[in-house]
């Protein structure tokens, strides 16, 4: 470091506002410039060399530079520069999460009002089945029973079971044709 630099740094360590605004004023712009190349952004790299002066200048008493005061300046802005990079990703990262977030929870409030609405709407068609009908289509859809296991506890024959699960469907399928476009939606996401 020059004798002159290191009897500037001594001034501005005591407070001496004269030699700091001597050293803004010589390296203000080309940093500017050394900051801008980083982050493409001239405002933003005002910004950071505003900030870094701002900081020369509060840790001014406890500063310690041992290459020159160029050096030193150009160091701080290229590290000052490089955290606001960082920075920048993380914000950019989080953002992108926060939307992919707002995307799934609309789409699963979505997916959860129709499933819903599909819901009562089930429920509603089977209520308009004959009532040995609505039997065997519960244990069958809901239970999951097999058709001779429907058929033992009902006491009566497979064939029987197959004849009101046909007649069900067939029910089923007329009381919910208008909502064939929500099964096929829901089904798809649940395929994808």
């Amino acid at each position: 470091m020059l004798a002159s630099e290191s009897n500037l740094l001594e001034a501005i360590r005591e407070g001496d506002e004269t030699a700091f605004e001597m050293i803004f004023k010589e390296y203000y712009q080309a940093l500017c410039r050394y900051a801008n190349s980083f982050l493409n952004d001239r405002e933003e790299a005002e910004e950071v060399v505003q900030a870094s002066f701002l900081g020369f200048w509060e840790k001014r008493e406890a500063l310690f530079v041992n290459t020159s005061l160029k050096a030193y300046l150009y160091q701080s802005i290229r590290n000052r520069c490089l955290n606001v990079i960082k920075h920048g990703k993380v914000k950019q990262q989080h953002a992108q999460h926060e939307a992919y977030m707002r995307v799934n929870h609309a789409e699963s409030t979505s997916d959860e009002v129709l499933s819903n609405e599909l819901e009562k709407r089930i429920y509603v068609a089977m209520q308009v089945l004959p009532e040995q009908c609505r039997l065997v289509f519960k244990l069958s859809r809901f239970e999951e029973l097999k058709y001779q296991e429907i058929a033992d506890q009902l006491n009566i024959s497979v064939k029987t079971v197959e004849n009101q699960i046909g007649k069900a469907l067939k029910i089923m399928r007329e009381q919910l044709r208008d909502y064939l476009p929500i099964i096929l939606f829901l089904f798809q996401g649940l395929l994808d």
